[in-house]
């Protein structure tokens, strides 16, 4: 078994439309991931995500460049990729006229798992998703949500490889992604590599071991949380809960140079850049306006971080 679950190198895309210049969606990727681990491909819209994960998965094919998942090449060997992956992109993929139950039991018969065998996963995902009530129904009246659940469901019906997830919490409520984020740790702890893109950045703050940042096809950053906060040295998040928020207190964070700010109820959030001193001279000028319940003071999010990336 190779060490590393996917190496890329140097992978373009160019979309040729009939009339006018080509787009290149995917600008000379290069990276690899090590078997078992959770890897975030992170960028904004149009930045060439889910592009790279259809060339990877075998569903489009690259203009140039190799790609290779658990040494199989996407090209020559695109039988072997896709039996070595399970793959939930943005666009439906569940069977519309089966139920949710029969998607899962279907997908996993396609796997070659045993009747016996699917029969009792299916009970436990549908656990996880919580998909009992909806498990004879069909899938094309179910809603959106529910259709999204279906279709992330599949990948915990089998024990394939790989996993690649292009936005898998989208329709997900809070609670229902939190367990699917804690099933994603267990999969991967098992040896499972999971390659994920996601909108929702303390989603990838959270996940995963490492994160490739990219805009208009080509890398921005790379590396673990620790790196990437490297990058944004001197910003700091600074949360104030007051016990009642200030009059006029938006007039004067308007004043402040800062990266982001945000007021929910009695809460003020911000991202600042300055040194320790700086920032405590704010948070001592903040708190003479009113009674301070709670201060929190951190490093740079991920979220910070990806802005201030995007902004250069």
């Amino acid at each position: 078994m190779p060490e590393f679950a996917l190496e890329v190198e140097n992978l373009v895309k160019v979309f040729k439309p009939r009339n006018g210049a080509g787009v290149r969606a995917v600008d000379g990727l290069s990276f690899a991931v090590p078997r078992g681990e959770i890897f975030g491909l992170l960028g904004p819209n149009g930045a060439g995500k889910t592009t790279t994960l259809k060339m990877l998965t075998t569903l489009i094919a690259p203009t140039a460049g190799t790609a290779r998942v658990l040494g199989h090449d996407i090209v020559s060997e695109p039988l072997d990729v896709r039996r070595s992956i399970s793959v939930v992109i943005q666009e439906t993929a569940a069977e519309m006229f089966l139920s949710a139950r029969d998607n899962l039991l279907t997908f996993a018969r396609f796997h070659n798992l045993s009747r016996p065998d699917a029969l009792q996963r299916a009970d436990r995902v549908m656990d996880l998703f919580k998909l009992h009530e909806e498990a004879g129904k069909k899938v094309m009246d179910l809603s959106g949500g529910f259709r999204r659940r279906v279709q992330v469901a599949k990948a915990f019906m089998v024990q394939t490889p790989v996993v690649f997830m292009d936005e898998f919490s989208t329709g997900m409520d809070p609670l229902l992604k939190r367990e699917v984020m804690a099933g994603l740790r267990r999969e991967a702890a098992r040896g499972r590599t999971i390659i994920l893109t996601t909108q929702i950045l303390s989603e990838a703050e959270e996940l995963c071991d490492d994160i490739l940042i990219i805009n208009k096809g080509r890398q921005v950053a790379r590396g673990d949380l620790h790196a990437l906060k490297l990058l944004s040295e001197g910003v700091y998040e600074v949360t104030m809960t007051f016990e009642e928020l200030p009059a006029g207190i938006e007039g004067e964070l308007e004043a402040l140079n800062t990266l982001r700010r945000k007021v929910r109820q009695n809460t003020v959030e911000l991202a600042l850049r300055g040194n320790d001193t700086q920032v405590l001279e704010i948070v001592t000028v903040l708190s003479r306006r009113g009674r301070v319940l709670r201060v929190e003071i951190g490093g740079a999010s991920l979220e910070d971080i990806f802005v201030e990336l995007m902004q250069k």
